[in-house]
């Protein structure tokens, strides 16, 4: 119609009437052409989309060999599974990552979740047909070895038990000791380190074990707390220039939580571990400790119950990473920070000033993730700081894990009983080294700040 217009009737004619079938038929398939380009862009592919992110947050469990049930590798292993994994992506139930990212610190190392363009990529791809796409487009696929399985990277050190604990068949829970000694020749210090059952027929009878160095069985046969596994949890990193000290001569004790699941299993576990250069001794003593432990839980029949536990900081600190532990009946717990202040007209305390640091609002008792803080926002607390644990139980009908909501439930080591703390891990830090750290701290801040975005 414009373009009869513009022409004017001065120049109707048959030449004209041509003409403009030309020039309409040419339109109308530019339009098409550029509705077809701008469909095939806006579709993605397995193998220029979705591949990589498989690639970065799913591949190291889910390959042969791996924990998980199924082989996500290539197109066809993972084709017949695009649907479950919309949905289990879409819930953030996969990855494995459940630190709330709406609350608190939200920048952590070795983060596997997913971003909100990730989830919308994959789930646009499902929705338009899961196509393979060109092959052409496929990344390099990632090479893998057996160490690809420790988060912590290929120990320097593992540590096994000599021969395989038998677990019956049937029977309560089996809590059972085994020393080890690993022929340690000389004093070692660990920058980060990871405890795993060592197959997959032990992984489906350790409900978890945590590792105790004994340095003297005679005078301490209980030993200093190395570290912990626990369904799904991955290794402690620590923070630069931190580490734990093993002498020389110290034993491993393994002391293994079991549930029997029907058939008699040879359970084994391992400890890796890796370690600074000969000759490097790291400035700071790195802890991992319970905080926030309730021992009292009162959990009735068919309720959400909340609980509460502190613990307060006898040093400034520098806290690296949070992990919750409870069990099946776990929904949710925050750490929280109430800080020691003093209002500036008065040497009394005044009102407490408080800071929500993490929450896992979506807890997961089948993955005790251990959540490592990025090292520039890592919680720097001062001496005096109490260090407030909520946890919530939910014990309803409602919470598909829960084997019994009609059974009150209260605190206790059985698979069937709860428990309700945190594992912290942290350093503790001299009064001028926090003091400097904050200044630094605070420096880097106004940086960012006065930097153009």
């Amino acid at each position: 119609m414009v373009i009869k217009q513009l022409l004017g009737t001065r120049f109707a004619g048959p030449a004209v009437a041509t003409l403009f079938a030309g020039l309409t038929i040419g339109v109308v398939q530019l339009a098409a052409l550029g509705q077809d380009s701008g469909k095939v862009q806006s579709q993605p592919t397995f193998a220029k989309d979705v591949a990589p992110i498989l690639q970065r947050s799913c591949q190291t469990c889910h390959r042969p060999g791996a924990i998980a049930p199924m082989s996500l590798l290539t197109y066809q292993d993972v084709r017949p599974w695009a649907r479950s994994i919309r949905q289990r992506v879409t819930n953030r139930e996969m990855p494995p990552w459940y630190i709330d990212k709406n609350v608190g610190i939200t920048k952590f190392k070795d983060d596997p979740s997913l971003t909100d363009e990730e989830i919308a990529t994959i789930t646009k791809w499902v929705d338009s047909g899961a196509a393979m796409g060109d092959p052409a487009d496929m990344p390099p696929p990632r090479e893998f070895s057996g160490y690809d399985q420790w988060h912590i990277g290929k120990p320097d050190y593992i540590v096994t038990m000599p021969k395989p604990y038998i677990l019956a068949a049937n029977g309560p829970d089996n809590i059972v000791d085994v020393l080890v000694d690993p022929g340690f020749k000389e004093d070692m210090y660990v920058m980060a380190v990871e405890s795993k059952p060592a197959d997959a027929q032990s992984f489906k009878v350790v409900h978890h074990f945590t590792t105790n160095m004994i340095e003297d069985p005679e005078e301490d046969p209980v030993g200093l707390f190395f570290n912990e596994y626990a369904l799904g949890k991955n290794g402690d990193i620590f923070p630069p220039n931190s580490g734990r000290l093993i002498k020389a001569g110290s034993k491993i004790n393994f002391n293994l939580h079991l549930n029997s699941r029907g058939e008699q299993t040879p359970v084994s576990v391992q400890l890796g571990f890796k370690v600074f250069p000969k000759g490097v001794v790291p400035k700071y003593v790195a802890f991992t400790q319970h905080m926030g432990d309730n021992n009292e839980l009162d959990i009735p029949a068919g309720a959400i119950a909340r609980h509460d536990g502190y613990f307060r900081l006898p040093k400034a600190a520098l806290l690296s990473a949070f992990q919750p532990h409870m069990h099946n009946r776990g929904k949710a717990m925050c750490m929280e920070a109430i800080y020691p202040d003093v209002r500036a007209d008065s040497a009394r305390p005044g009102p407490a000033r408080t800071e929500t640091l993490s929450c896992v609002s979506n807890y997961q008792f089948g993955w005790h993730i251990t959540y490592p803080y990025a090292d520039d926002v890592a919680p720097l607390l001062p001496a005096g700081t109490i260090v407030h644990i909520t946890g919530w139980h939910d014990n309803t009908a409602a919470n598909k894990y829960n084997p019994n909501p009609n059974t009150w439930v209260g605190g206790g080591a059985r698979s069937i009983d709860e428990m309700s703390f945190a594992w912290v891990s942290l350093t503790y830090l001299e009064q001028d080294d926090y003091t400097q750290r904050v200044q630094a701290r605070g420096k880097a801040q106004q940086t960012r700040n006065q930097t153009p975005k």
